[in-house]
């Protein structure tokens, strides 16, 4: 007689987060509760400050010349940051970055309240935003394996990606409805508000001053961290990937254009949200996530299915079917994102995850911020829904031709991978020493 099947109970807490570093770490608490107040915020200004650009310019090309005044800073500063977060206490790095980006929000804030709002401060606020993020972004990433257990950092990543989603959600929902009856000022408003509350929260989490091995911020030690990442074909296998997703088939530069060519501008709010929205259900069933072992697979895998969600969304003329494409890419994005920063933690040395974190910021941010360029200029060439879907077939392709170059992402297995098995070691042994 065969055993009868789980009970129901049973498969759904299997599927639900697993909130281990939750409970283990304090830590880690604050910075999911603060990441998740500020996320909210400046996913009201992601909305606000393309519509006011939009409305300013009336340019598909110039919405999309956000991401060309962004990626400079990415350029420059994710190396750099990458560098500082080693050499310098990663608590510090995020507060003092934390407090700048309330300062520029307070700076949209004062322009939008100005009788005839400028179009240039929204790109020099754009910039600045963008250089201090990538210096704070390594060093947040690589303070969450400091305050988590080696074999909770995936159950971490699913959560932080949740901390993500849930202001990716609720704040373009809420953005929509904010610009379209109480005014531009209100979103940048609430945005500086809650960069205040974060600051609260950063500040009494434990310092983590730089680890003894690190070198000293440099043009050396930066390069130092980009021989280990070529090195590592695997890792470097989850930065082309992304970098080809992004770079192809991101189209949030032409939302707001798409909204006005299916005469549905009431939809922008959830077009945005649409992406979070599909990162957010994956999110909360992201249990099934820790038993998944080959990694590289499944950030192939999501990222093609990314490239043919979005080419979905560029194909079919109805709102609603839209929507639902977008929010099929959003999960899709989730899964890559899931699995990267998975093999990302459980295999990159203490010393180096300051600077990998930076190489790990280009590929995730450079992708996006270029493909905005690249979305509102074909957009102008071609038009709307066609820069959409043919993005989203480059991206499938590009996805497909990678794994065929890159074996090693392929049969990448956390079980049997040397540098997963030596950082496993090395924190085993380091709990006794605590302790």
């Amino acid at each position: 007689m065969t055993s009868d099947p789980a009970p129901y109970p049973s498969r759904l807490r299997a599927l639900l987060p697993d909130l281990a570093p939750w409970r283990t770490s304090v830590d880690f608490r604050r910075l999911w509760v603060s990441g998740t107040i500020s996320n909210f915020g400046s996913f009201l200004t992601h909305v606000a400050l393309p519509v006011q650009l939009k409305q300013l310019t009336g340019s598909a090309a110039a919405v999309g010349a956000i991401g060309a005044v962004e990626l400079l800073p990415l350029l420059v500063f994710g190396l750099y940051g990458g560098a500082l977060a080693d050499a310098l206490d990663k608590r510090k790095l995020i507060v003092w970055t934390e407090a700048g980006q309330g300062l520029l929000s307070a700076a949209l804030l004062l322009n939008a309240l100005l009788p005839h709002p400028a179009a240039w401060p929204l790109y020099l606020v754009a910039a600045l935003s963008s250089a201090l993020g990538a210096v704070q972004r390594p060093a947040l990433d690589s303070l969450f394996p400091r305050i988590v257990a080696h074999e909770h950092l995936p159950a971490a990543a699913s959560l932080n990606s949740l901390r993500w989603t849930v202001g990716g959600v609720a704040g373009p929902a809420v953005a929509g409805v904010v610009v379209a009856y109480a005014g531009l000022g209100w979103a940048y408003g609430a945005d500086a508000l809650t960069f205040v509350a974060s600051v609260v929260l950063i500040v009494r989490i434990a310092a983590s001053p730089a680890a003894h091995e690190a070198a000293k911020p440099s043009l050396r030690a930066i390069a130092e961290g980009a021989r280990y990442a070529w090195a590592r074909k695997e890792l470097l296998g989850t930065y082309a990937v992304d970098l080809a997703a992004m770079f192809l088939a991101m189209p949030l530069a032409v939302l707001p254009f798409l909204a006005d060519e299916l005469d549905a501008n009431w939809s922008l709010g959830l077009m945005y949200a649409a992406l979070p929205l599909g990162s957010l259900l994956v999110s909360l069933t992201s249990g099934w996530t820790s038993r998944v072992h080959r990694h590289g697979r499944m950030v192939v895998l999501a990222a093609a299915l990314w490239g043919l969600a979005i080419t979905g969304a560029g194909v079919v003329g109805n709102v609603w079917l839209v929507l639902l494409f977008l929010t099929v890419a959003g999960g899709c994005d989730m899964v890559s994102g899931i699995f990267r920063g998975a093999m990302w933690n459980q295999t990159i040395p203490d010393e180096l995850r300051g600077r990998l974190a930076g190489i790990e910021l280009l590929s995730y941010s450079v992708g996006p911020t270029v493909g905005q360029v690249r979305s509102g200029g074909s957009a102008a060439w071609w038009g709307v829904r066609a820069s959409v879907w043919s993005g989203g077939l480059l991206c499938a392709g590009a996805v497909g031709l990678l794994a065929l170059c890159l074996p090693k992402l392929m049969t990448y297995d956390v079980r049997t991978n040397e540098h997963a098995a030596r950082l496993r070691a090395r924190r085993a042994a380091a709990v006794p020493a605590r302790t």
